[in-house]
């Protein structure tokens, strides 16, 4: 089916939307941390860092400002998981540019924040209820 705007209305559209968060996922996450006593984390707040292109916003799932450490949770699908991420058959290839677009910016923003001195943790949805989780924590300095 045809759009009813134009690209650039899209585009406009589009970028008025906001993400509210997985709140199942971040919510298996903060159960995580409380189950393992882990302390001083502020859901869903921004970090701005200043690099040689200019300023830039990065919202990590969970921040440890104390600790300069963030922690994205990622979702199979849109974070594109290697052996997770089923590309739906209607308008494949927009959806594996969208999902390989998220992949560069995920790349892009762990740059710029361990260049900032920032320690980045990305847990995989699906590692919330195996030992991997706890494994990347305590790598983190967090366990």
């Amino acid at each position: 089916m045809p759009d009813v705007f134009t690209k650039a209305k899209r585009s406009q559209v589009m970028s008025l939307i906001r993400s509210a968060g997985n709140r199942a996922t971040e919510l298996a996450m903060i159960r995580v941390f409380r189950a393992h006593g882990i302390t001083g984390w502020r859901r869903g707040r921004a970090v701005k860092i200043n690099t040689r292109k200019g300023p830039l916003k990065v919202r990590p799932d969970f921040v440890f400002p104390a600790r300069k450490v963030a922690v994205f949770v990622d979702g199979e699908f849109w974070h594109g998981y290697p052996t997770r991420c089923q590309i739906p058959q209607a308008r494949r290839a927009w959806w594996a540019a969208k999902i390989e677009s998220n992949r560069r910016r995920d790349r892009r923003q762990n740059r710029a924040l361990r260049a900032a001195g920032w320690t980045v943790v990305r847990v995989w949805q699906h590692e919330l209820k195996t030992p991997a989780v706890l494994r990347k924590l305590k790598r983190s300095g967090l366990l």
